[in-house]
């Protein structure tokens, strides 16, 4: 019984039902109206009276003035309502974020606090010691990439990021930037390609272009299940932009996800253990710092089918250091 009630009180029950309710009251205002004015003109023949004192000739105008109100008024209820039910998402999404960002959290530190306390209470060896403190810096690295994302989003959406947008060679920046980060990817194997063998100076800001190649390349690697896993960065210039593919073997992205990954919060619904990995910002940052620089970011399966690819294009006119 409180079952049913509850649809009474669900917002698309109550958003039907009041247009509806609109509907029907200007059905029957219109129809009330046309009977009252047909009663009228049949009085005014039957008893020969001047119809000036009787018969408004803007009869239709009102009903069409009124038409449009009520119809302002719908398209006003209707984008409430879409605008409500976007919020009512977006609050459920960001409340399985906290869950999930609270669980992503709270594992490392769980696992940091078993690994210290085995440290405090047995002798180890010094090669055990090396295992397990191995662990705690993947654990460490794992809570400052979490807590990383959340600064940077912050930052990205207060825009008080910092920093000038200055003239740069992609090519150059990602070659330096994959060169210093290196041992960040674990085994995956990250090349580039530029067959053109030219420079390509664009305006970036530095410390933002590095945070969405990182997300880029930390995607390509947490959802990747291959024994070898690869990413292939490639410059491909066209007319009017630039494209740089970051191509991956990874396990792919379905169609139906290809824009919602890019939404804040968004994890993928995928029942492999993959799918659990993610906070639902790294694409999102990724995303917005495209945005920044005049760009955006697309994501598609490759050819092959064996993985995806994740393409930043950028308007791009060449231009001297």
């Amino acid at each position: 019984m409180i079952t049913r009630l509850k649809w009474f009180f669900h917002p698309v029950f109550i958003f039907v039902f009041s247009i509806l309710a609109l509907a029907s009251s200007l059905f029957l205002y219109i129809y009330w109206y046309i009977e009252v004015s047909s009663g009228l003109k049949a009085a005014v023949h039957r008893y020969n009276l001047d119809p000036q004192q009787f018969l408004e000739a803007q009869t239709w105008v009102v009903i069409l003035v009124l038409s449009i109100l009520v119809g302002i008024i719908l398209i006003g209820i209707f984008i409430i309502f879409v605008y409500s039910q976007k919020m009512a998402h977006l609050n459920r999404m960001q409340h399985e974020f906290i869950n999930n960002f609270t669980h992503e959290l709270k594992t490392p530190v769980t696992s940091l606090k078993l690994y210290l306390e085995t440290f405090l209470k047995h002798e180890l060896p010094r090669k055990e010691q090396a295992k397990y403190i191995g662990y705690m810096l993947q654990d460490v690295e794992r809570l400052a990439d979490n807590i990383s994302r959340i600064l940077n989003l912050a930052r990205i959406e207060t825009k008080t990021y910092g920093g000038d947008f200055l003239p740069a060679d992609l090519v150059k920046n990602i070659e330096q930037f994959h060169q210093n980060n290196r041992h960040l990817f674990g085994n995956c194997d990250i090349r580039i390609h530029n067959p053109s063998g030219q420079p390509f100076f664009y305006n970036i800001n530095a410390p933002l272009f590095e945070m969405l190649v990182m997300n880029i390349l930390n995607n390509g690697v947490r959802y990747n299940d291959s024994d070898n896993p690869k990413i292939d960065i490639h410059f491909r210039q066209e007319s009017g932009r630039m494209n740089i593919r970051f191509e991956d073997n990874g396990i792919g992205v379905e169609r139906a996800e290809r824009k919602k990954i890019f939404r804040k919060f968004y994890q993928t619904k995928r029942e492999d253990s993959l799918s659990s990995r993610g906070s639902g910002l790294g694409l999102y940052l990724v995303q917005n710092i495209a945005h920044m620089h005049r760009g955006k970011v697309i994501a598609e399966k490759r050819p092959d089918e064996k993985g995806s690819v994740f393409t930043l294009i950028l308007p791009f006119r060449p231009q001297q250091a």
